[in-house]
């Protein structure tokens, strides 16, 4: 069984009583966490290199690493650390807000907060680190119609890798919102595997298009942080997974 961490911004969380300041991981926790995994042996990879791990072609001690939505803040405060300990993660980009702002957030109370630009992106990839889909507008794949679910689907992998020269092969549903029908048109486009927002680690039981995640909050303190990461705690908590 695998983890496979879900973060989104790594900066100072904002002031109490903000919306969705549970997902703001400080930039200390953050390092500390990785560093913890390192110190035990683990090495932190992106979906693409943990393909083989989730196929069973490989064994070792190794956690998926997920950054939602393409936060500028993941850029500047996650990638030293990722950096300086040979880890590698996959960052999901919405493609229409490149060099924009978490819009889809905002519209319902969340702060502002940049997203990365196209030569962050680019420094992101020649980091060694992945980039993903995350849609064109973040929007919920379940609920819109089939046809404007492909459009989101192929274009946002359209415009990454026009912007990288090189295949996008993983995504995110936003929200967590997909069904067979989505799921199917995710596979059917080439992406080669897709993240949840569904609780578990993963493993042979799971479609490599939906993969259960493990989510690091703002309050994820260390003890618990491994006990997310290094016990069978999440697949305790995994609910309604058929």
């Amino acid at each position: 069984m695998i983890p496979i961490l879900m973060y989104h911004q790594i900066t100072p969380p904002s002031k109490k009583g903000t919306r969705l300041r549970g997902s703001m991981v400080h930039p200390q926790r953050f390092a500390s966490q990785m560093r913890w995994l390192k110190r035990l042996g683990y090495t932190g990879l992106s979906l693409a290199e943990l393909d083989p791990y989730l196929k069973g072609k490989k064994q070792g001690r190794v956690v998926g690493i997920t950054f939602d939505d393409g936060y500028q803040n993941v850029h500047d405060n996650a990638l030293p650390i990722l950096t300086e300990l040979g880890f590698s993660s996959t960052n999901f980009i919405v493609s229409g807000e490149i060099d924009g702002e978490n819009t889809w957030a905002q519209a319902t109370g969340s702060p502002e907060a940049k997203l990365m630009c196209e030569a962050s992106i680019r420094n992101w990839a020649q980091s060694g680190q992945e980039i993903g889909s995350h849609t064109v507008s973040h929007v919920h794949l379940a609920k819109v119609s089939p046809e404007e679910a492909l459009q989101q689907l192929k274009q946002s992998k359209l415009d990454l890798e026009q912007l990288l020269q090189q295949e996008i092969s993983s995504f995110c549903y936003p929200y967590g919102s997909y069904n067979h029908a989505v799921k199917t048109q995710v596979e059917a486009l080439g992406y080669q595997r897709a993240v949840t927002t569904e609780r578990g680690l993963a493993g042979a039981q799971d479609a490599l298009h939906a993969l259960p995640r493990v989510n690091i909050l703002r309050s994820t303190h260390l003890i618990h942080f491994l006990r997310k990461v290094l016990t069978g705690y999440e697949n305790k908590k995994r609910a309604g997974k058929d």
